[in-house]
Parts: structure tokens; sequence; C-alpha cells
């Protein structure tokens, strides 16, 4: 013979334990998000400093006719390639004064390196180029060409002046530049899978854990 009460007050423990398991699925999954979230910042500001720090360094392979590669410029057009206008142009200023506190403020790295921000973004919003590794190196070239360009016109308009008691030839910088900007895209371009390859692979992962 069945007693539905002592069923019946059963069957609502063993529920108990159901419902408090549900409910801290919401709070597990909360917590899960902010370590991710703080593991990108974490990669995000460390492949920054790690670019600042090897901007000045000069290892065999990564140099000609004394330039090296434009690290903070690979590491934007890697940022923009998938992002927003906005946010390209943000990365591109924020990098451009870091590279300012690291060199001179005058002339900026700021307007050159938010410009290339502006461009890879738009470029990739078109759907011009598919995002491989050579039309990612096909991009930085170009872009490292602009950057340089960018930078000579500034000081030709600045009037060549580049200190206290340094005084260039308009003539002489762009003779200077044109070569400058020749080997600061061979190199940046040839460098630039390294730096993109990690860095859009972990920004897909957390793409797909954040959707």
């Amino acid at each position: 013979m069945k007693i539905p009460g002592f069923l019946s007050n059963k069957n609502k423990r063993a529920k108990k334990p159901d419902r408090n398991f549900k409910s801290l699925i919401p709070q597990w999954k909360l917590w899960h998000l902010r370590v991710h979230q703080l593991l990108d910042c974490l990669v995000i500001f460390g492949s920054v400093l790690l670019c600042l720090l090897m901007l000045p360094t000069r290892l065999p392979g990564m140099e000609l006719l004394g330039i090296g590669p434009n690290w903070l410029l690979i590491w934007v057009v890697a940022w923009s390639v998938k992002r927003s206008v906005f946010e390209g142009a943000v990365a591109g200023i924020v990098l451009g004064l870091l590279q300012d506190a690291l060199t001179a403020p005058n002339p900026t790295h700021a307007l050159s390196l938010g410009i290339v921000g502006i461009l890879t973004s738009l470029i990739q919003k078109q759907r011009f180029i598919q995002e491989d590794f050579i039309s990612i190196a096909l991009i930085v070239f170009g872009m490292a060409v602009i950057v340089d360009t960018i930078f000579a016109v500034q000081l030709s308009l600045m009037g060549g002046s580049c200190g206290e008691e340094c005084i260039r030839k308009v003539e002489d910088i762009w003779t200077y530049y044109q070569r400058v900007a020749l080997a600061s895209a061979i190199l940046s371009s040839l460098w630039a899978p390294v730096v993109y390859y990690p860095l859009n692979h972990w920004w897909q992962k957390m793409k797909l854990i954040n959707n």
C-alpha cells in the first residue's frame, strides 16, 4: 500500500540539490567570463609592451640599412583588421602616444598610427582583401609606407627642424625617408605573421567563448 504523502515529501527533498546546482550555473559562467576577460587584457597589454621593447632591438635578421620592423604598426594592423573604425583609430592613437613617450613627441606617431588603424578597419569592412598571412603582409607593407610618408610630411611642415640645434633640408628629409620607408615596409611585412598569428588565434578563441 503506497502512502502519497510520504512519496511526495521524498520527491521534494530530491529536487532541492538540483535547484541549488542550477542557481550556481549563472554565477560560474559569470566568473568564467571575467577570468577570460582578465586574460584578454593581460594578452593585450603584454603584447603591446613586448612590441614597445622590441622597437629599439636589433637582432640578426631584424635589420636592414639600420632600420628594424615597426612592431607597433604590425600590432595596430593585427588589432584593426577585424574591428570597427573607432576601435582601430583609438588603438593607433594610444600606441602612437606610447611610441612618442619612448622617442619624441614632435613630430608625433599618434597621427600616422591612428590613420593606419582607420584604413585597416575600412579595408576589412569592405572585404577588399582576404584575411590570410599574405594579405596581412601586403597591408603591413602599404601601411608602413604610409606611416613613414606622414612622418616625413610632418618634418617637412616643421621646416626640417629636429631639435634646438638641428635643421635639415626638406630635400634631405625626403631622400632619407624614401630608403627608410622601403626598408621598414619590407621588414615589417616579413615579420607581420609573427605578431598577427598568435594574437588573431587568441582573439578568435575569445570571440567564440563570449558568444
